[in-house]
């Protein structure tokens, strides 16, 4: 799905990547883990064609085997949430009108994007499905950050992608919304589909991932199955201070000590 090749990437004037490889199979379901300033964000953006590697000699990144994905067909195939769409988002937007807009990939509402009948239908469906039915006219700003997060998952479903891709998806949640969030994110997962979620939480990580990455700093210090990668010494070296990693039914913890 995903291959980096020896990827450099500026933003503004600082190189947050350097010679950067990682590859991510069409049905893997992977976490990307680090501190803030590690890169995270920035890889994203790469994907979703935000931001351009550095043009240089022996270096690509490919989307599905491709290194000139169109973008309309990369958003049939990947939905993306991050945090910036969130903040981004126009705020006088009604709650149908976001979750639409996916169709179009626009932001906000636009006289000339004619929605038909089947795709507000799917928009509706789509709505019910992550509990928010009934909000269709409320206007995008006046909403909670758990059901602004959710029009957002609806948006990246409308054309029933082969992966999602989550900048830290249940950042700014209370408690009750973040796990409503992550039990539609498995969910998700139980249909087959590939997943690649960005956080410094590890208690975002769902069980149904089944490899971590480690970024620091720009580079990957460690990459593996789960449990290998989860584990007090790995996390005490990530962040740079001992911590201590618990592991019950899947679900990982971690604290100071």
């Amino acid at each position: 799905m995903i291959e980096l090749h020896n990827i450099s990437a500026c933003q503004q004037q600082t190189r947050v990547f350097e010679g950067l490889s990682l590859a991510i199979g069409a049905h893997e379901r992977v976490a990307i883990l680090g501190p803030n300033g590690a890169g995270k964000s920035t890889l994203l953006k790469l994907l979703n064609r935000e931001l351009y590697p550095v043009q240089q000699a022996d270096s690509w990144l490919k989307l599905f085997g491709s290194d000139t994905v169109n973008l309309w067909q990369l958003r049939s195939r990947i939905g993306f949430v991050s945090q910036d769409l969130q903040e981004d988002y126009t705020p006088y937007t009604s709650a149908l009108e976001v979750v639409i807009s996916g169709f179009f990939g626009a932001i906000g509402s636009h006289a000339h994007l004619q929605a038909t009948a089947a795709q507000v239908a799917r928009a509706r469906a789509l709505m019910e499905q992550m509990g928010i039915a009934g909000i269709d006219a409320c206007m995008f700003q006046r909403l909670s950050t758990g059901q602004k997060r959710r029009l957002l998952l609806a948006r990246a479903l409308v054309h029933n992608p082969q992966a999602l891709i989550l900048d830290e998806p249940a950042n700014g949640l209370d408690m009750g919304a973040g796990l409503a969030l992550l039990s539609l994110l498995r969910n998700f997962c139980g249909s087959g589909h590939a997943m690649l979620i960005t956080t410094h939480h590890i208690d975002e990580i769902i069980p149904e991932i089944e490899r971590v990455v480690l970024l620091r700093e720009g580079r990957i210090v460690a990459d593996g199955a789960k449990a290998e990668i989860l584990t007090s010494a790995q996390l005490s070296s990530l962040y740079q201070t001992p911590l201590r990693v618990t592991e019950q039914d899947g679900w990982y913890r971690c604290w100071q000590g």
